[in-house]
């Protein structure tokens, strides 16, 4: 079974951060949540959420991907520098990493987006280094993922499944959910 690990920080994303989770474990993927610091995180919109974890708890070198939401609170992830070494190692093993929103800022300070195509959301487009920027809903680049916020978390996620599980599985995912 194809894992991913999910953090999750105060102030997330709430419509991100559950659309990712939920539709890749309808995918079949296991979903780790780990927060970076208490098991309860209150997202940006006051919705709280027990973490599976704390992020110190998992070996982040035993998923198979790693995936930012973003959210107002999304410079807690830019300044930990645990999440800049997982993102590292994870990109360096050729494994994926994807991020939504301001997330994808955090790739950029990681070094991950230089000379790739990646979105972000649009107040965030200054912030990144890339190759080329593109406003589309989501942007696949080799072994890294972006989009753009809340409306295309759905896109996002499918995006997720079928890289991890196959076309045919998020083609269903998709009909079944009337996507």
């Amino acid at each position: 079974m194809k894992t991913v690990l999910v953090p999750l920080f105060e102030g997330f994303e709430e419509i991100e951060a559950i659309t990712i989770i939920d539709v890749l474990r309808r995918g079949n993927i296991e979903v780790v949540t780990a927060s970076l610091s208490e098991q309860i995180v209150m997202g940006a919109h006051a919705i709280a959420i027990i973490a599976d974890k704390l992020l110190d708890e998992v070996d982040a070198s035993q998923f198979d991907a790693i995936v930012l939401a973003g959210g107002a609170g999304t410079f807690r992830l830019r300044e930990d520098h645990r999440i800049a070494s997982i993102l590292k190692t994870q990109a360096s093993a050729n494994k994926l990493v994807a991020a939504i929103c301001a997330a994808p800022t955090v790739l950029s300070n990681a070094g991950l987006l230089r000379g790739k195509q990646a979105t972000s959301f649009p107040a965030v487009k200054e912030q990144l280094e890339v190759g080329e920027y593109l406003e589309v809903p989501v942007v696949v680049d080799g072994n890294v993922v972006t989009s753009r916020g809340a409306g295309t978390a759905m896109a996002f996620a499918l995006k997720l499944v079928e890289i991890l599980q196959g076309e045919a599985i998020a083609n269903k995912l998709a009909k079944d959910m009337i996507v």
